[in-house]
């Protein structure tokens, strides 16, 4: 693990620099895929499916026999996980639901914001070698509070052409409308253009690989929105000596395992601390089945050690992690000044993992510093918030004057002319 003593500040964007390619080394591939599926639609998923994905389909639509088969194949205790934690997630998630806005701005002007759900949402769960039915939960559950009518489900087959029994018995549990057989860039062309089998979405939602990432972002240039930039995954963690060593070794290695594109920090005041971690992430490593993955993530990671609190503070919020947890005696410091978080995480008794799960937050968040700008996904994700407003013949008498005098300063004579011709016929 590389050990960092005091940075100094000009040298904190080398030392907190992601392990990711940029959009433009990708970005041609994306554009060459994007271009063929909206050319040739299914044909081209079927291409780049048995290219990227190692397998030929005939048909990239789950059946209900299939989710029926998925049923019988998750286990009861499976079942009963997934149950508690949809339950906690649908809590936290309805309670995100607000009132009407209503206001009289002047007499006989009145405006208010109501909010609609977005009728056609595509998400995109990552498959391959860790099957993420827990993001079908953070995705499905809000888009079905929210009241979308579609939602399409994207997911990589395995060589056998199928979709693991949790994401297929997760997402018939959680409403989704359609789930289809695909990954990659490509997924994320055939939701953007919709195909034969595909349809098409209003937005993305999903975290992904790079290439996912980008994707994503390329989507957006042809009228689809997306949740946010989430790509690997990443984890800083701040603690001192009241921190256990081992748990925060355990959740350094939680988020490590995740891909080898992963990015893991500790952020220390005390040296010891930052010994005691390096020590129980090599204990703890041998034995994970997924060691090879995290070993290469843990080539990516940094032991950062900085003199004091508001050093170590300002070195976070620059970071702007996406998962951020806070295991220091003075916590109220650290939580009260964090302002660049996905999800932060309080607590020797608080792993990542519970929110990866189970606690009820939603674990789609934003990565690449992009914490900096963009909220993690959450009931008005899947929303949009629509203005109205209603002018009574007083109303428009109050306000019609002040409406005239900036059109015209602005030039924009119809504007203004829009106004007249209502103030003269109440005359």
């Amino acid at each position: 693990m590389n050990k960092i003593y005091n940075p100094i500040k000009a040298d904190w964007k080398d030392v907190l620099k992601r392990p990711t390619q940029t959009v433009a080394d990708i970005e041609d591939t994306v554009n060459n895929i994007f271009s063929e599926v909206k050319q040739e639609g299914d044909s081209a998923i079927f291409r780049y499916t048995e290219k990227f994905d190692a397998v030929q389909l005939e048909n990239i639509l789950v059946s209900e026999a299939e989710i029926s088969e998925a049923k019988a194949l998750v286990s009861k205790e499976l079942k009963e996980a997934i149950s508690l934690a949809k339950s906690n997630i649908e809590v936290f998630h309805k309670a995100q639901i607000t009132d009407k806005v209503e206001v009289e701005t002047t007499t006989g002007v009145r405006c208010w914001q109501e909010k609609r759900p977005i009728q056609k949402v595509g998400l995109y769960i990552p498959g391959g070698t860790a099957p993420l039915f827990s993001t079908i939960l953070m995705l499905a559950v809000p888009a079905s509070i929210a009241g979308c009518k579609e939602i399409v489900l994207c997911s990589p087959p395995n060589t056998e052409g199928k979709l693991d029994p949790a994401i297929l018995y997760t997402a018939s549990l959680c409403g989704v409308t359609k789930i289809v057989k695909v990954g990659g860039i490509q997924a994320i062309a055939g939701m953007t253009f919709g195909t034969e089998s595909v349809p098409q979405v209003y937005k993305i939602f999903g975290p992904g690989n790079q290439y996912v990432t980008v994707a994503k972002q390329i989507a957006t240039k042809h009228g689809v929105a997306i949740d946010m930039p989430a790509g690997p995954s990443e984890l800083l963690v701040v603690a001192d000596d009241s921190a256990n060593a081992a748990f925060v070794a355990s959740d350094l290695l939680s988020q490590a395992e995740h891909g080898v594109d992963s990015q893991v920090i500790l952020v220390s005041t005390s040296k010891n601390m930052i010994e005691a971690v390096e020590d129980e992430v090599a204990l703890q490593l041998e034995d994970l089945p997924r060691k090879e993955i995290a070993k290469q993530a843990i080539a990516n990671s940094k032991l950062i050690y900085v003199e004091d609190d508001q050093t170590a503070i300002d070195l976070i919020n620059e970071y702007g992690p996406e998962h951020y947890i806070v295991c220091v005696s003075n916590e109220d410091f650290y939580v009260e000044n964090t302002l660049n978080a996905g999800s932060v995480f309080i607590g020797n008794y608080t792993p990542e993992s519970a929110g990866d799960y189970a606690s009820g937050t939603n674990h789609t968040l934003p990565t690449n510093g992009y914490a900096k700008q963009y909220s993690g996904v959450n009931l008005d994700s899947f929303m949009k918030n629509m203005t109205f407003q209603k002018i009574s013949a007083e109303g428009i008498q109050n306000i019609g004057n002040a409406i005239e005098l900036m059109a015209e300063a602005e030039g924009l004579q119809a504007h203004k002319n829009a106004v007249t011709l209502r103030l003269n016929s109440l005359k």
